[in-house]
């Protein structure tokens, strides 16, 4: 996939609820969800609207060696133009990054990091922009594949999707990596009960942001570098109905959104 490098994949924590644990970053301050960055799943309406953002641009910053597969980026477009209403689109932007990072990943250090390399702020005029980080070396947890450390922020570690492969390569490090980034991708969009409630019972009692269904791409054994053992068969790389039913209410108002750095 990209030789001897490899991904690795996980869930954050709620920047500020660090009990919960996973693909998210937890923050060290509760202020930060009063802070430019917000919390994953703040920019929901933002780019489920297409009133006032009418352009998604994902920014994939990466290191040598750890470009994502196209088949990757081509389905995370896909997937965004299923559920974001842009009518100017959704455009990937590539970018060869040197963090200029040593050593295992923190979500502070993804955070600083991504935004010291940013090439637009997340809101610009009537461009969203997220930006996607593919680093060297694993996070400090390395279980973890990805993760979502504020409203508009993901890294992708190179050195942990290869190994999450099965046996025989089923399914593939590029299957892996197809699934995680539409993961990652998700918990931008709020997914699961991040910044809102869901009326449907579809949440993990065990995992907290992720769903109980291993039909969806938000399932939560997606998280780990065993996915490959966890999930026979074809990985999910869709959102299920109950996710699509829970981003149509938060777009509607029909089902409540916190946290919100826009609204419409």
């Amino acid at each position: 996939m990209r030789g001897k490098q490899t991904f690795g994949f996980a869930l954050f924590a709620l920047l500020v609820m660090p009990a919960l644990s996973g693909c998210f970053g937890a923050s060290d301050a509760v202020s930060d969800l009063f802070e430019k960055p917000g919390v994953p799943g703040g920019l929901t309406l933002a780019c489920l609207d297409g009133s006032t953002y009418t352009k998604l641009v994902v920014e994939i910053d990466y290191e040598t060696g750890y470009k994502p597969e196209s088949s990757s980026t081509d389905m995370l477009v896909e997937r965004l133009n299923q559920v974001c209403d842009k009518p100017n689109g959704v455009e990937i932007k590539f970018e060869l990054t040197e963090f200029g990072h040593e050593g295992s990943w923190t979500a502070q250090d993804v955070r600083d990091k991504a935004w010291d390399s940013k090439a637009q702020d997340p809101r610009k005029s009537s461009t969203l922009t997220w930006q996607i980080i593919f680093p060297a070396n694993t996070y400090e947890d390395d279980n973890v594949l990805g993760v979502a450390v504020d409203a508009s922020t993901i890294a992708i570690f190179g050195d942990s999707v290869d190994d999450a492969a099965g046996f025989f390569s089923r399914p593939s490090a590029e299957e892996v990596e197809n699934s995680v980034l539409v993961h990652e991708a998700g918990h931008l969009l709020g997914l699961v009960n991040l910044v809102y409630t869901s009326p449907a019972d579809h949440e993990d009692s065990d995992n907290k942001g992720h769903s109980n269904n291993e039909e969806s791409v938000m399932y939560w054994a997606i998280e780990s570098r065993s996915v490959g053992s966890f999930i026979s068969g074809d990985l999910p790389t869709e959102f299920d109905q109950d996710d699509l039913d829970d981003l149509t209410g938060l777009l509607s108002g029909d089902i409540e959104s916190s946290n919100q750095l826009w609204r419409p």
